[in-house]
C-alpha cells in the first residue's frame, strides 16, 4: 500500500516505525520545514528514497497512487489537511486531537462518511495490552454495574519543551494540557464509560506556565448516562519528571486500575470471578521506549486492514470527535464556571484566546 507522511516532528518517528513494521511502501514525505524530513530519516535509520515535499497538496497531486497519508503536523492544521485528503479520496491517519472545534470534527465525521474514506485517529493508548485487557473484561460484563472512573494524566513539561515548536501552548494551534498530553487519556475514560455524556464540569489554570496562552492543569467530573461519574486530572506541572497516566474503573464486581506513565502497566487487577487466566493481568507490565507508547503499529495495522476489507477502523473519526467534545466542554465549563451539557456545538479551542492573558 503507497504512503505519505505529512508533518515529520517529534511524534514521527513512531509513525516510521509503524510503516516499517506494517511493510507499507513510503512514497512521499512533506514537511514545511525541509529539514526536519532529513532529521526524522537519520533519526530512525529509513534508508527507503522518497520524495521530499513542502506543499501536501502538491504531494498528492503528483502522487494520485497515494492510498493512505498521515497527518502529524501541528494540531492547528489537522482538519484542514484532513478534509482535503478526503475530497481526494485519500485514506487517512491523524494525529490528536483531530480537530480543534467542533464544526470541523463533525465535518471529518460527515465528509469521511459520504466519501467512504477511512479515517482513524491516534488515539493508539487502546491498542496497549494492558487496556485491551480492561476493555476485555469490561465487555465481557466482569465488572457489572460501574459505580465511577477516574484519569490522572500527571507528567512535567517544561520551557525547553515548549521552545522546541512555536505552535505549543497557543489556542489556535495546539490548546493546553488536556488538548495535548491528556487526550489519550481522556478518550481512554470516555471510552470505558460508555461513551455517552450528559454533563460535564470543568476547571482550568495555567500555574506555572506564564509563557503560553492556555492552561496547564485541568479537573473535571464528568456524568455519564448511565449513571457512571468519571473523573479528569490533567496536568504538566509535575516536579521534576512525567510521573504517571493512571486510568481507574471501579466496579460492582470488579476494580482495575492501569498505570505506568502512559496506562501501560496493570497495578490492579480484582474480580469476583477471579480465574487462573487472571493471574497473567496481575503486575502485567508493556516495555515502551517513550511516553507515546508501542501502539502506532497496531493502529496502522488495523487501518490497512479496514481499506482493504470496507470495515470501519477501531478507532474512527467519531471516536476522534468524542475526545475534542470532551475537552471543548471542560474548556468551556471551567470559562462559564457552569456545568456544560453535551452534546457539544459550534464550540472551538479559539473561542477562549485571552482566558489566562495577565
Amino acid at each position: 500500500m503507497k504512503y505519505a507522511l505529512i508533518g515529520c516532528g517529534r511524534i514521527a518517528v513512531n509513525h516510521i516505525k509503524a510503516v516499517v513494521n506494517n511493510d507499507l511502501e513510503m512514497v512521499a514525505a512533506c514537511d514545511i520545514i525541509p529539514e526536519k524530513i532529513d532529521q526524522l530519516f537519520e533519526k530512525t535509520g529509513y534508508k527507503k528514497e522518497v520524495d521530499r515535499y513542502t506543499d501536501y497538496k502538491k504531494m498528492l497531486q503528483e502522487h494520485p497512487e497515494i492510498e493512505l497519508v498521515a497527518i502529524a503536523t501541528d494540531s492547528g492544521v489537522h482538519a484542514e489537511i484532513t478534509l482535503y485528503c478526503i475530497d481526494k479520496g485519500v485514506n487517512v491517519i491523524v494525529e490528536k486531537p483531530m480537530t480543534m472545534s467542533m464544526q470541523d470534527a463533525e465535518e471529518v465525521v460527515r465528509r469521511s462518511a459520504e466519501k467512504g474514506v477511512v479515517v482513524s485517529v491516534c488515539h493508539q493508548n487502546r491498542f496497549n495490552v494492558a487496556i485491551q485487557q480492561m476493555r476485555k473484561a469490561l465487555e465481557a460484563g466482569r465488572f457489572g454495574r460501574i459505580s465511577h472512573g477516574s484519569i490522572n494524566v500527571r507528567w512535567n513539561r517544561g520551557r525547553e519543551y515548549y521552545d522546541q515548536a512555536t505552535w505549543r501552548g497557543k489556542w489556535a494551534s495546539d490548546g493546553g494540557c488536556l488538548f495535548n498530553q491528556c487526550i489519550h487519556g481522556i478518550d481512554l475514560l470516555r471510552w470505558m464509560m460508555g461513551d455517552e455524556v450528559d454533563e460535564v464540569y470543568g476547571v482550568t489554570k495555567q500555574q506555572f506556565h506564564d509563557y503560553l496562552e492556555c492552561e496547564d492543569v485541568g479537573m473535571a467530573v464528568v456524568k455519564f448516562k448511565n449513571g457512571a461519574i468519571g473523573t479528569i486530572e490533567g496536568t504538566v506541572n509535575v516536579y521534576p519528571r512525567n510521573l504517571e497516566e493512571t486510568l481507574y474503573l471501579f466496579g460492582e464486581n470488579g476494580t482495575v486500575k492501569i498505570g505506568g506513565t502512559s496506562t501501560n502497566n496493570i497495578d490492579v487487577w480484582n474480580f469476583a470471578d477471579e480465574s487462573d487466566d487472571d493471574k497473567a493481568n496481575k503486575g502485567l507490565q508493556e516495555q515502551t521506549s517513550n511516553v507515546y507508547g508501542n501502539g502506532h503499529t497496531s493502529l496502522y495495522a488495523d487501518v490497512i486492514d479496514a481499506i482493504k476489507t470496507g470495515r470501519k477502523p477501531y478507532i474512527d473519526a467519531i471516536a476522534g470527535r468524542n475526545a475534542v467534545e470532551m475537552i471543548l466542554a471542560i474548556y468551556q465549563s471551567a470559562a462559564t464556571g457552569k456545568p456544560v451539557k453535551l452534546p457539544l456545538k459550534d464550540v472551538a479551542s479559539t473561542d477562549f484566546t485571552g482566558r489566562f492573558d495577565k
